[in-house]
């Protein structure tokens, strides 16, 4: 068994497709076929089942991977830790943003450290928040970077940053009259909003809770998995939303939405990193650049 036999496998697991895995590896069909085959024939096992022309990660292959994970995991560190003898010279920090984060806020704090550390390469990944906690849980990337608290054992959650979560709608909604309201409001009105998991919606869902609402008592009208499309779903004149005030500052500049009164809803960002796995030069680089 071979590294590179382990991070074929994590891919092919990942995307449940050959032809998919062997695009993002950069290699042919056969050869990604011909490195699961071997990793199955060596061991006498079956990591997928073949539905069909498909492919699916069977309960051996569920059990394997977490274990290919962690091996890969190891090895990156081991890399990493040979790389940080040459100094900040060379090295890699891999880094992975929820969605709000990696749109806005952290853009110009990468191109910040770029200039710092030209030669260290940036392996930067977005999602939503826990799947940022999943990666950093599971060695896949050094740091995570998240909207609101997710707490996992071994996981280190720091406050490096303050957003702020307003209510908008388009200018012709009846919230746009500016008259104050609150989230004991929120019924009377229809919501379009980000999926569960995401530190949006994990706002949202704290600002009904704190107001004794649940989200079935509310009219949602779509629930979509990034922040532009839903902003403008909204900008369309369909139901209101929570979002973060540097997601839509243009669109309020421009008169496109409008800012319901509502008060604003402070939300922290957080900074993870693993307590036990190894802590790189780089990443302590990038740590303490914004943190300054």
């Amino acid at each position: 068994m071979t590294l590179e036999q382990l991070r074929i496998f994590t891919e092919v697991a990942a995307r449940q497709h050959i032809t998919k895995a062997a695009a993002h590896l950069n290699m042919t069909q056969s050869a990604v076929s011909a490195a699961i085959t071997a990793l199955e024939t060596r061991h006498g096992v079956t990591l997928f089942d073949r539905v069909g022309r498909s492919i699916v990660l069977n309960r051996t292959g569920q059990l394997f991977l977490k274990e290919a994970q962690a091996v890969l995991a190891s090895a990156r560190a081991a890399e990493t830790a040979l790389m940080d003898l040459s100094g900040l010279m060379h090295g890699e920090l891999s880094l992975m943003a929820s969605q709000t984060i990696g749109g806005y806020w952290l853009s110009p704090r990468l191109a910040a450290f770029r200039r710092n550390y030209p030669g260290i390469e940036l392996t930067i990944r977005v999602g939503n928040t826990a799947e940022v906690s999943d990666a950093v849980t599971h060695g896949e990337v050094e740091l995570g970077l998240i909207e609101w608290p997710n707490e996992r054992r071994g996981i280190s959650a720091r406050q490096v940053a303050l957003d702020e979560m307003i209510v908008v709608v388009a200018p012709d909604h009846p919230w746009a009259d500016g008259r104050p309201l609150s989230p004991t409001d929120f019924p009377q009105a229809q919501w379009v909003l980000r999926e569960r998991g995401s530190g949006t919606r994990l706002a949202f869902e704290s600002l009904l809770q704190k107001a004794g609402l649940d989200i079935d008592a509310l009219d949602v009208a779509m629930v979509l998995p990034e922040n532009e499309p839903l902003v403008g779903i909204v900008e369309a004149g369909i139901g209101a939303t929570l979002m973060s005030r540097s997601v839509v500052a243009m669109k309020l500049e421009n008169g496109l939405l409008t800012e319901v009164n509502i008060p604003p809803l402070p939300r922290p960002f957080f900074l993870l990193r693993h307590e036990e796995r190894y802590r790189s030069k780089a990443a302590d680089a990038f740590d303490a650049m914004i943190s300054g």
